[in-house]
């Protein structure tokens, strides 16, 4: 699927392959499951660009100008922006570095 064409709001799973452009220095924030870093990426493919939420180890698993595949992932709006979200069921590859 394109970052053109994600939906938002429904939680139906998407896949998404696209390079990633930047990624924001790791923050520290309280969860209901305890003490997390997050951090954001900013992707892009060839139809646009969208915030990708970053997770723990997954932060350190991605550089710069990595291309990464997301699956089963999905889409919010987070302070009017669409975001793209991996959650407990999503994964996250590099697939080239």
């Amino acid at each position: 699927m394109k970052i053109s064409e994600l939906p938002l709001g429904i939680r139906m799973p998407v896949n998404v392959q696209a390079k990633i452009l930047e990624v924001s220095e790791p923050r520290e924030v309280m969860t209901r499951f305890g003490a997390a870093r997050v951090a954001t990426a900013v992707i892009d493919d060839e139809s646009g660009r969208i915030n990708l939420t970053l997770w723990n180890e997954q932060i350190d698993s991605v550089a710069v100008n990595d291309t990464i595949e997301v699956e089963n992932g999905y889409v919010t709006e987070f302070r009017g922006a669409k975001q793209l979200n991996i959650g407990r069921r999503g994964t996250l590859k590099v697939i080239k570095k």
